[in-house]
């Protein structure tokens, strides 16, 4: 079974699609970061850094599962030819990580894209026919990221949300939404545009599914830190600190795409 966090009636699972080396040097990603915070971040996910200094990702989604049904956050990194395959990993195993969760794709009835990025929707649209993977599930994406979508991701138009569309399989919100119960989408722009979070609360305990609202443990410890793929690094900082700092007071667990460790508890 794979990582999990139980809050109230929600389980959250960790599914694992791959793993690997970044595209560019991590102090090319982070410009703004002291070696104090590297030392500091590096402590704290010492699986980050490989033996030739490189940074190390994981890729990964959510599933959040409960009585009332099944969502899925982000959709990886995708098959061998997916929107990502150009640099990250593929293929994916997002399909045999679902497997070990007891989760068949015909079960998921809702998944958020948390933004554009060729890495978090690599398996909403497979095949020639350009099927949507999730035959059940309505694809939730915030308006505002649609609208950037010329400058966010130009190619994805035609690859992932022509064939949502044609499946009547997109659904677009307009900032924070409630999808049932304890589960609900919050927009945490920055990043992207219209990059959105997911949080699961019941009583005091609340997960936030971040999505990219952070990439390393050098913005958990230090949210101030830009990532040099931000499109807005001011937004992102407020957003960050929104979801790391805000209310409501009790325990937050972080479920993180590319952090070593998916879950940390705060």
């Amino acid at each position: 079974m794979p990582p999990s966090v139980q809050v109230g009636p929600y389980t959250v699972i960790a599914l694992a699609d791959g793993e690997g080396p970044f595209f560019s040097s991590r102090s090319e990603a982070f410009p703004g970061a002291t070696g104090e915070q590297w030392a500091a971040a590096d402590r704290f996910d010492p699986g980050a850094l490989d033996t030739d200094g490189r940074w190390w990702l994981q890729f990964r989604a959510f599933v959040i599962r409960s009585d009332q049904g099944v969502t899925l956050v982000d959709a990886g990194i995708g098959p061998a030819d997916g929107p990502a395959a150009s640099w990250a990993p593929v293929p994916g195993a997002l399909p045999a990580s679902l497997a070990a969760a007891g989760v068949e794709p015909s079960d998921v009835d809702t998944v958020v894209l948390t933004h554009l990025h060729t890495d978090h929707v690599g398996w909403a649209v497979v095949g020639e026919q350009a099927r949507p993977f999730f035959p059940n599930a309505a694809y939730v994406l915030q308006q505002a990221e649609l609208d950037a979508i010329e400058e966010v991701n130009p190619q994805l138009r035609s690859s992932v949300i022509d064939p949502l569309r044609k499946a009547c399989q997109l659904r677009l919100l307009d900032g924070d939404t409630s999808l049932r119960g304890g589960e609900r989408v919050v927009a945490t722009p920055g990043h992207t545009p219209g990059h959105q979070s997911v949080l699961v609360a019941s009583g005091r305990e609340q997960v936030a599914v971040t999505g990219d609202l952070l990439v390393h443990a050098i913005q958990l410890l230090h949210p101030e830190i830009a990532y040099a793929h931000e499109m807005d690094p001011e937004r992102a900082r407020a957003s960050r600190r929104q979801v790391l700092h805000g209310p409501p007071a009790g325990t937050l667990h972080l479920a993180t795409p590319h952090l070593t460790e998916p879950f940390i508890t705060r």
